[in-house]
């Protein structure tokens, strides 16, 4: 049973260890142990706080012993990835110009999952200030995919995907710009969900894009981020975008099944503008089958085009990056790696007119997206293709890139990314499963649904000591 306690779910732990069957200090050991031993092959850490770690979790077996925890979440080891702000542990965003960087105070997430009882193993690696990456030349190598480790887990949220995947923790949470969550979901087989635009607080997360940035949790299954979900969902006045709305009992609501729901499957998308490939097709197709046999209906649903989505964002988000970043580029352009320093300077280059332009069609584009949700209860379609290699891309790909994520970042809807399927290389497939705004409760129902009729939470990654 030791040997398998790296691989159990937040659930199946929690269980345990209020059953007074599992110890949190043993289950924080049984982490740091394979974090040690098989880390070198993934460089999914960046900070291990391993002494932290056991005194907390020898905190948590105390009061656990007197009183009982006090929520799901308490004793159960999680990581962060190295934007979210952690008192006294160095938040770098993989960055010469943070490498020192020690803040005073935890951002809203991390003081909500440490009021919860968790317990912090160390931070994660991230494409530098969640953008630029894969890059060589900044403080720490890129993390891998643990599935392949010559083939990518995504970005930026790399390091916390391929960290939940490996079995180095059974939770994290990563940010969501463009597909920084929901790409590391699919590429590592996990589920990852960037919830609605305002849902969760970014106070203490290091920005990329003001407007489109979402944090969100990612773990083994739909379950586990329902979980995440309660703990850190909630209103913060001091975050400018919280929206202040009852939040719901994410766990509770994954029961009831998918009889009866409307899905609306975008295929002008999937078939003209960014066709997916034969194996990709065949793996969607049979989730949608899945979903018939369950008792949903699917229908076709249209969209504004994907490039209109796309062209917005990133025009939106080249001129906000500008804006963060361009006194550093001015001051110390040596200290940004080359894929980030590009992609800066091209937000110092477009004209005011544009980025109003962008910001009006935004509004264009989140509109429609909203009409046809009020058809459907969901929307599904693939995350993306499975893992490429791990190799330096063009910088410029940011710009000419479409992906099947960065839409709903635009319209701001709570999207899902989860596992169904492997290819012949054994990679993972990914879906995603998109809600109206708000109802993240019936996305990850939807989800939980799709994971109880298939057998992928059964299978996971194999790792070996050798490089």
């Amino acid at each position: 049973m030791a040997g398998d306690l790296h691989f159990l779910t937040i659930a199946q732990a929690a269980a345990r260890i209020a059953a007074r069957q599992l110890s949190p200090v043993e289950l924080t050991e049984a982490y740091l142990t394979r974090i040690v031993a098989l880390d070198h092959r993934l460089d999914s850490f960046v900070t291990l706080t391993a002494d932290r770690a056991r005194a907390t979790a020898r905190m948590a077996e105390a009061e656990i012993m007197r009183n009982g925890p006090r929520g799901t979440l308490h004793g159960i080891p999680y990581c962060l990835k190295d934007i979210f702000d952690t008192k006294g542990i160095r938040t770098t965003a993989n960055s010469k110009l943070l490498a020192d960087n020690v803040p005073d105070e935890d951002g809203f997430c991390q003081a909500r999952l440490a009021e919860a009882g968790g317990i912090l193993l160390g931070k994660t690696g991230t494409w530098e200030f969640a953008h630029g990456g894969p890059s060589w030349d900044v403080l720490f190598p890129p993390a891998r995919n643990p599935w392949n480790p010559d083939h990518t887990p995504g970005g930026s949220s790399s390091g916390s995907g391929a960290a939940v995947a490996a079995g180095f923790a059974p939770a994290t949470l990563g940010s969501d710009t463009g597909g920084s969550i929901r790409g590391p979901a699919a590429l590592c087989g996990l589920a990852g969900l960037k919830p609605t635009y305002g849902r969760v607080s970014r106070r203490g997360v290091i920005p990329n894009s003001f407007s489109h940035d979402h944090v969100g949790p990612l773990a083994w299954t739909c379950e586990d981020v329902a979980i995440l979900m309660g703990v850190v969902a909630g209103h913060d006045p001091h975050d400018p975008g919280s929206v202040d709305l009852t939040v719901p009992d994410y766990r509770a609501a994954l029961t009831g099944g998918v009889n009866g729901l409307v899905i609306g499957v975008p295929w002008e998308w999937l078939e003209n503008e960014l066709p997916l490939s034969p194996p990709t097709r065949a793996a969607f197709d049979a989730a949608l089958a899945v979903y018939r046999d369950l008792g949903a209906t699917i229908r076709p649903v249209t969209l504004p085009p994907l490039r209109k989505y796309e062209d917005s964002k990133k025009i939106i988000a080249m001129v906000e990056l500008f804006a963060i970043h361009g006194a550093d580029l001015r001051s110390r352009p040596e200290l940004f790696g080359a894929s980030l320093r590009y992609r800066i300077i091209a937000g110092g280059l477009i004209r005011a007119e544009d980025y109003v332009h962008a910001i009006r069609l935004r509004s264009d584009l989140a509109r429609a997206m909203q009409a046809t949700m009020a058809t459907v209860d969901v929307l599904m379609l693939p995350t993306s293709e499975p893992a490429g290699r791990l190799e330096p891309v063009p910088p410029e790909s940011l710009f000419t890139h479409m992906s099947f994520m960065t839409a709903f970042n635009v319209g701001g809807n709570p999207a899902l990314s989860l596992c169904n399927g492997f290819n012949d290389s054994g990679l993972p497939f990914s879906l995603q499963i998109v809600g109206s705004l708000f109802d993240e409760a019936t996305v990850l129902r939807v989800g939980h649904s799709y994971e109880q009729a298939t057998p992928w939470r059964q299978r996971r990654p194999a790792l070996t000591r050798a490089r």
